[in-house]
């Protein structure tokens, strides 16, 4: 994987993770590619920093400004996107089908849904990995 420093035509800058150039080229020119802030697809790579520390010398740390609360929105805005197109919705079966997963039941898929704590416990003592994050009420009506 790969992270590039990616502008949009209006301007805005945030980094995207590909398999390499050529994946990026790919994604961007099927329109793939979207600024998390004004979904803009006209894409363009920024000349990535890089610094060679010497023997002696301290590396100066880049300076990046604190996002903005709408820069924020957005990006969650697009990580409840991401999981709603990349995920099978199992809603109160999450544990159910994590378990089935787990033991070879069912195909490896990426699920999301809901769980309970006594259920959260029992994945956890089966090693079974999960996630958990707030979906904001509104993410539920910007579709």
């Amino acid at each position: 994987m790969i992270a590039f420093d990616l502008q949009c035509s209006r301007g805005h800058t945030f980094e995207g993770w590909f398999e390499d150039g050529r994946s990026f080229e790919a994604q961007r020119d099927q329109g793939l590619v979207a600024c998390p802030f004004c979904d803009d697809t006209a894409i363009s790579k920024l000349p990535s920093m890089f610094a060679i520390k010497s023997s002696g010398a301290p590396v100066p740390q880049a300076r990046q400004r604190p996002a903005s609360e709408a820069e924020m929105a957005a990006l969650g805005r697009q990580i409840v996107q991401y999981v709603e197109k990349n995920f099978d919705d199992v809603g109160t079966d999450f544990a159910k089908e994590a378990l089935k997963i787990h033991y070879g039941a069912e195909e490896p898929r990426n699920i999301r849904g809901v769980s309970t704590q006594e259920e959260e416990k029992t994945l956890e003592k089966e090693g079974i990995k999960f996630f958990k994050f707030p979906v904001p009420a509104t993410a539920k009506h910007d579709n």
